[in-house]
């Protein structure tokens, strides 16, 4: 079965898009990537969703024009994925960008991702799977994050020692997996949504890329123990965050705290060390003997070394690439996963990372567009498959 994932993630700066082959044999489910791409959004796109993003008001005519230009955004990764797997793909799975995350009493009510499924679904001609994160906040659960189901397989049969998988996108998130222990995975804090905030407010570009304006700052210790306090730091999980919590007017507010002036390179440098201090706390926390990391922050020098030294002679720092995933990529495999297993209806969240009461089968697949070509079915309505226990990657 051929799978095209998507991926938008809290930076909200493109569309990851990566097409898997899945073969299950027995418990074991096989992964064969089959190329990956990243669609840029450009200036336009990328201030129309930082204008709805909180703590920003907005109307629901905003939210409808960008629901339906994030669907033609979407739909047009969509068509690239298609076209990495040569034409033929079995389902997409295009979770949309999300721009609300609603948390009260540390309790998730509810959220909400944008980009017409519709649109998606016309636009290649097969099933589409969109909503992913709401059967499980109905189920109690944080909805997010859903990426350790990825993790706990991929990691799965590496030991006895706890070891963690981390996704450094705008938020950090980890899965620590361990032989006998239930899967615990939480968003950790910012990585480079503080950082890219920054970036825009004093820099006027998307990043501070390479981390050359963070090498160059050095750690301002007022500043840096304004950022630590956060009191989501020290909230046990289940827990999940966004932008919601870590946006522009966050780090105003922390850098007026300190009363006085902080210098650009110096902000960078104590953006740097608040991700790599947060990580490494955690990942002390639960003893882990190896860290397998992804996403957009691996890229980032600066960062790496940090995290690097701060793991030195307790845990093993290494990428998802040497596990055979792009680390750039590896978070739209993962919902090409969550819509395999939704497809076989399976369940894609994990009650003991998210909180739910059950273990829900994630997404609403939308039918839409020409028939699909016979043999390529219908989600569920194929054989009942053994749910996979491991997941291993195929050259």
């Amino acid at each position: 079965m051929q799978i095209v994932g998507l991926m938008s993630g809290t930076s909200y700066d493109g569309v990851d898009v990566a097409v898997a082959e899945f073969t299950a044999e027995g418990d074991t489910l096989w992964l064969r990537p089959l190329g990956h791409r990243g669609l840029d959004y450009d200036d336009e796109l990328r201030a129309a969703i930082g204008a709805v993003l909180p703590p920003a008001t907005t109307t629901i005519e905003a939210v409808c024009r960008l629901d339906n230009r994030l669907g033609e955004v979407f739909a047009e990764a969509a068509a690239v994925g298609v076209a990495l797997a040569g034409g033929d793909v079995d389902a997409v799975v295009s979770p949309g960008q999300t721009v609300f995350h609603w948390v009260e009493d540390r309790r998730t009510r509810g959220t909400l991702q944008l980009g017409s499924v519709a649109r998606v679904a016309a636009r290649v001609g097969v099933p589409v799977l969109g909503d992913l994160r709401s059967a499980d906040v109905a189920a109690g659960g944080q909805g997010a994050p859903l990426v350790p189901a990825f993790d706990a397989l991929l990691l799965a049969g590496g030991g006895a020692a706890p070891r963690a998988a981390l996704n450094l996108g705008g938020i950090a998130n980890l899965t620590v997996v361990a032989a006998g222990a239930p899967v615990l995975g939480y968003d950790v804090g910012p990585a480079n949504a503080l950082l890219d905030a920054a970036a825009r407010r004093l820099l006027h570009a998307a990043c501070d890329r390479d981390g050359a304006r963070a090498a160059a700052g050095r750690v301002h210790e007022a500043l840096l123990a304004e950022l630590l306090a956060e009191p989501y730091y020290a909230a046990p999980p289940p827990k999940s965050t966004g932008k919601e919590l870590f946006h522009a007017r966050y780090l105003d507010e922390r850098l007026a705290a300190v009363g006085e002036p902080v210098p650009a390179d110096d902000v960078f440098a104590t953006l740097t060390e608040l991700t790599a201090r947060v990580v490494a706390d955690a990942c002390d926390r639960h003893r882990v003997v190896e860290v397998v990391a992804a996403g957009g922050g691996v890229c980032n020098p600066t960062l790496w070394r940090r995290l690097a030294a701060l793991g030195a002679g307790r845990w093993r720092l290494r990428t998802t690439d040497e596990l055979g995933i792009p680390a750039r990529a590896k978070e739209a495999y993962a919902f090409a996963l969550l819509g395999w297993l939704s497809w076989h209806g399976l369940p894609g969240a994990l009650p003991s990372v998210t909180g739910a009461t059950r273990a829900a089968v994630l997404g609403s697949w939308t039918p839409a567009g020409p028939p699909h070509r016979a043999g390529h079915g219908s989600p569920g309505g194929g054989p009942r498959i053994m749910p996979p226990r491991r997941l291993r990657v195929r050259d």
